[in-house]
């Protein structure tokens, strides 16, 4: 299939972009250890990153402030935003893409095309 590229993520950090030729964003699945910290505060210079929490809880240090993570939460973060993680009691495990802000250009309903007479299943 030349329109497909599949890996299989696994602990603690999994970064997609090379694994998976992307070209327009940057991804990667994350498993933090309970009580551990992202050992930096970082921000960006052009890309917003789009957090998801898949399992556990933990805090977000944002620009001076802590906020309180769980399963389930999603959040975006502007690229100036000064960041950093830490995993709650029982761990946590999220994916992170990252993409140059204001770059999309269409969005599922705009830039999706119908395969007219195409059956799938």
């Amino acid at each position: 299939m030349a329109n497909f590229n599949k890996t299989t993520v696994a602990g603690p950090r999994t970064e997609l972009h090379e694994t998976l030729g992307l070209t327009g964003c940057e991804a990667s699945y994350n498993v933090m250890a309970t009580g551990s910290v992202v050992p930096f505060v970082h921000a960006h210079k052009k890309n917003e990153e789009l957090y998801i929490v898949l399992k556990g809880s933990g805090e977000l240090y944002l620009d001076g402030e802590i906020t309180e993570l769980k399963e389930g939460d999603a959040f975006a973060i502007a690229p100036e935003g000064h960041r950093c993680l830490k995993a709650g009691p029982e761990g946590l495990t999220y994916i992170c893409v990252q993409a140059q802000q204001g770059s999309l250009e269409g969005f599922t309903m705009s830039d999706g095309v119908m395969c007219e007479g195409e059956k799938a299943f």
